[in-house]
């Protein structure tokens, strides 16, 4: 990618985008980064004895204790505008993940979801709201056909909080986790991409239609594939950019330990076992140096479009979890790494530590002291002036 050919062109496209919007949201109003962390479906989910959230009050105090600022979470939205109040039954996305459940659960989305948002207001907590768009026994997702569907799902998710006064906690709306990926969105076009037209007037078209009621809010669509496609790229219709960072992405990493993000094999995982360590080991200045130019290019990205950044998933491996002969150590290095090199460009007005920062995973978890640090690191980081009350 010519560096400065691509800087020069995003400039000149998100120049043009200027004044589309008079309102800055709490995103674009940032002066100082917010340690944030990634609870996503898991909240709600993961509820039965032994699972880590059955008590929110406290696992939210551990969570300041810890310094952190912001937590983002699956909203449900199509569950939401389908019968907000209705007991869903949901079935597993996988069994080798920690994230959710790992078999059919039942869940009700309100009023959990306010009293949830209100337990993080009380304690000074940012709540991010974005989707994974969960699978229900009858898959109420795939009533979305348009992307005025997506918009008016979350326009209806937004009523029901902004009904109980608790808008004003809300930080921002991502309205589709690592969109286009058919994993999170099934009921898109098979050839939508972020940078084809199918996949612009989805995100153009889904944000303006959620954005009549609520222009006072910050959107997005998070990002985790493309990224050799940063060019082709309009984000114009973005109040900023929810990049998911991983070692993994720009190493071939995963490849030489054979990992292949199975579900519901446990073969992933005993490879990790048996060489991921030892693949990390063997040449630990070759990985982080493929974390930090991924880090630098995107970057790179958020100059170019005078977007400022937030990360939520991040830095080391995408999958990860406590288990037999797995150890935290070569993980929380990566991600000590990852949190110094993207604080240092001054892009990110808010980031986290790792995507397993929750206390399913109990070997990060348990390491306060490694948290505080981390959390105290990205607070001292500067923000680049272009990014806010532009």
């Amino acid at each position: 990618m010519d560096r400065r050919e691509f800087l020069k062109t995003a400039m000149v496209t998100a120049a043009a985008a200027q004044g589309a919007r008079a309102q800055n949201g709490p995103v674009r109003n940032l002066k100082r980064p917010l340690a944030i962390t990634m609870w996503d479906f898991s909240w709600l989910e993961r509820r039965w004895p032994g699972a880590g959230y059955e008590d929110w009050d406290s696992i939210l105090d551990e969570l300041k204790q810890r310094g952190y600022d912001a937590v983002r979470i699956d909203a449900y939205p199509h569950l939401v505008a389908a019968a907000a109040s209705r007991t869903w039954e949901l079935l597993p996305r996988w069994n080798q993940q920690v994230w959710g459940s790992p078999a059919k659960n039942r869940v009700r989305v309100q009023p959990e979801l306010n009293q949830f948002i209100r337990k993080c207001a009380d304690r000074g907590l940012w709540v991010a709201l974005s989707t994974w768009f969960r699978q229900d026994a009858d898959d109420t997702r795939m009533k979305i056909r348009r992307p005025e569907d997506l918009g008016q799902v979350w326009k209806t998710t937004l009523d029901s909080i902004a009904a109980d006064g608790l808008l004003k906690h809300v930080l921002y709306v991502d309205l589709c986790n690592e969109f286009p990926l058919p994993d999170w969105a099934p009921f898109l076009p098979s050839d939508t991409e972020r940078a084809n037209q199918r996949g612009q007037e989805w995100m153009r078209n889904a944000i303006a239609a959620v954005r009549t009621a609520y222009p006072q809010m910050d959107f997005t669509f998070s990002i985790t594939t493309e990224y050799e496609k940063l060019k082709k790229q309009d984000v114009s219709m973005l109040d900023f950019l929810e990049a998911h960072i991983w070692m993994t992405q720009w190493t071939t990493f995963y490849d030489d330990i054979a990992y292949t993000y199975e579900r519901f094999d446990p073969k992933g995982y005993e490879n990790l076992v048996e060489r991921g360590k030892k693949v990390y080991l063997s040449n630990p200045d070759h990985w982080k140096a493929g974390l930090v130019h991924g880090i630098h290019t995107i970057a790179d990205w958020s100059r170019a479009t005078r977007k400022p950044l937030v990360t939520t998933e991040c830095w080391a491996v995408v999958d990860y979890k406590d288990w037999p002969l797995l150890e935290w150590d070569w993980v929380k290095e990566l991600c000590e790494l990852g949190v110094q090199t993207a604080s240092a460009t001054g892009r990110w007005v808010a980031m986290a530590t790792s995507n397993f920062c929750g206390p399913q995973f109990a070997g990060m978890w348990r390491d306060i002291s490694w948290h505080q640090r981390l959390t105290g690191m990205i607070h001292e980081g500067p923000v680049e002036r272009d990014q806010s009350n532009r």
